[in-house]
């Protein structure tokens, strides 16, 4: 439950949790981002420049498909322990990349690297949604977001350093005191009272949950990059993950405490959040991706001026996420995201129309405005999910919403990447070509703009959770509350 208000920031009594959340938040965002400048001087020590790109998949498949386990674990142990663990293992794996002797090993490495994000993240946005009240939780998203603009200028730049110094090591090992802090903080100020009772874990669905998940987003991952769409490869990929989809589906219907509660996707709240955040992973995913390949191969921008035009996404985001609550808690949690998902489609349609006269200026504001419209669509959806259950309920609710953004940016980038490829395919120089580069990346961006409207869906079949009546101050966020359960059927509603 939600602490009795004493303010949100860095000097309120929950503050060094709050600075423990975004350091350990701080960890997975930047890993995300440092390795890609510091490639060329790993392969240059290590070798293995045929197999580099798993750095990035390997962590990202590791981390995507561990986030439902976690979250089913951290509702049933608490989320102390989760998250210390997910640290120590983010730990483990951050020494072992640093010792990193062949390209087989640092991938192996990195997956250690991903398990421990993938319990990181979803537990310490569900931590802020057990601690901060309603009112509250939209800031404190805001802080936990400009984590990750600031990891967007602050790894890339990092990674350069280390590798321009010859010790891309340090991109690893520089984690070490970072994730000792972040643990000691949360030993020392995050206490939780949990009930101990005797559970009954659902190890065969988590593993079958884990190996299916583990197919379907290395099938789109690899898709159209390792092997083709149709190939028998990939067509056994995708049937296998479907059979074992099936014979997951069945073990939940009978598990005693199911890792992936079927009514996690039968309430209309909790589906309709979920398919907001898959779009929005699939719409930032296509930016950053496409982004700064835009601009260096149409502009002939350098590096960071392209990762400074990208960076005015993450910027806008955490900016209009932290002010989303004044919206939420006076028209309701569903119109708010339609004002997002309306200033994300202005940004995604300019750039899809800027796109043949390519630009520098218009394509950071279009970014900038993107990244406002995301703040105000993901965070009041992720927020209306966790408001709408109980503690015990809240860390399924919140990994299943984030692992929703996974799927979408995982599938997302499969998708644009094809779309991208058959026009540098048939294309002389393929992306070598300015003018292909510019074909293809306004392609990807009408495809982000697609992807923008086809959320609108989601967001109009979101229940509508706009208070009824003006509440009296101080009222209005357990009002809201009560509607939220209404009308995601705990309260006697439909």
């Amino acid at each position: 439950m939600a602490t009795e208000s004493d303010g949100v920031g860095f000097r309120s009594k929950r503050g060094p949790i709050l600075i423990a959340l975004m350091l350990s938040s701080g960890l997975v965002a930047i890993d995300a981002t440092i390795v890609a400048t510091a490639v060329p001087s790993i392969v240059h020590e290590i070798g293995g420049f045929a197999s580099f790109p798993w750095l990035f998949s390997a962590y990202l498949l590791a981390q995507a498909v561990s986030v439902p386990v976690y979250a089913k674990l951290s509702d049933m142990a608490g989320r102390k322990p989760i998250i210390l663990t997910g640290i120590g293992l983010f730990l483990i794996g951050s020494i072992l990349c640093g010792l990193a002797w062949s390209m087989p090993a640092l991938i192996a490495f990195r997956v250690v690297q991903g398990l421990g994000a993938g319990a990181v993240l979803p537990v310490a946005i569900t931590i802020a949604g057990d601690i901060y009240t309603l009112a509250e939780r939209a800031k404190v998203q805001g802080y936990l977001a400009s984590v990750w603009a600031t990891s967007s200028v602050v790894g890339p730049t990092l990674g350069g350093v280390f590798a321009s110094l010859g010790v891309w090591r340090g991109i690893f090992l520089v984690n070490i005191p970072l994730c000792l802090v972040a643990a000691w903080m949360l030993v020392q100020k995050f206490q939780e009272n949990i009930e101990r009772v005797k559970h009954h874990v659902d190890y065969l669905g988590a593993v079958l949950l884990t190996v299916t998940l583990t197919l379907t987003i290395l099938g789109a991952l690899e898709g159209g990059q390792a092997w083709a769409w149709d190939s028998p490869i990939s067509i056994a990929v995708f049937a296998l993950g479907a059979v074992l989809l099936v014979a997951f589906v069945l073990v939940e219907r009978r598990a005693a405490e199911p890792v992936l509660p079927p009514w996690v996707v039968s309430r209309r709240l909790l589906a309709t959040t979920a398919l907001i955040s898959f779009g929005a992973g699939a719409i930032v995913l296509g930016l950053t991706s496409y982004v700064p390949t835009f601009l260096q191969g149409a502009l002939s921008v350098s590096p960071l001026a392209a990762g400074l035009s990208l960076a005015a996404l993450t910027i806008g985001w955490p900016i209009s996420a932290s002010q989303s609550g004044r919206f939420y808690l006076r028209i309701g949690f569903r119109a708010t995201a339609l004002i997002g998902i309306t200033v994300t489609l202005i940004g995604s349609a300019a750039l899809a129309v800027t796109a043949y006269t390519p630009n520098l200026v218009l394509v950071a504001g279009s970014c900038f405005v993107a990244g406002l419209g995301l703040g105000l669509l993901a965070t009041p959806s992720l927020i209306a999910a966790q408001s709408s259950v109980e503690w015990h309920e809240r860390g399924v609710v919140t990994g299943t919403n984030l692992f929703a953004r996974s799927i979408g940016s995982s599938l997302g980038v499969a998708v644009f990447g094809a779309v991208a490829n058959a026009i540098y395919a048939g294309s002389p120089g393929g992306g070598k070509n300015s003018q292909a580069v510019v074909l293809a990346s306004a392609a990807v961006f009408l495809a982000v703009l697609v992807s923008a409207a086809l959320t609108v869906i989601a967001v109009f079949a979101m229940p509508d959770t706009a208070p009824e009546a003006p509440a009296p101050q101080g009222k209005g966020p357990a009002r809201l509350l009560q509607k939220v359960r209404r009308l995601n059927g705990r309260d006697g509603g439909p």
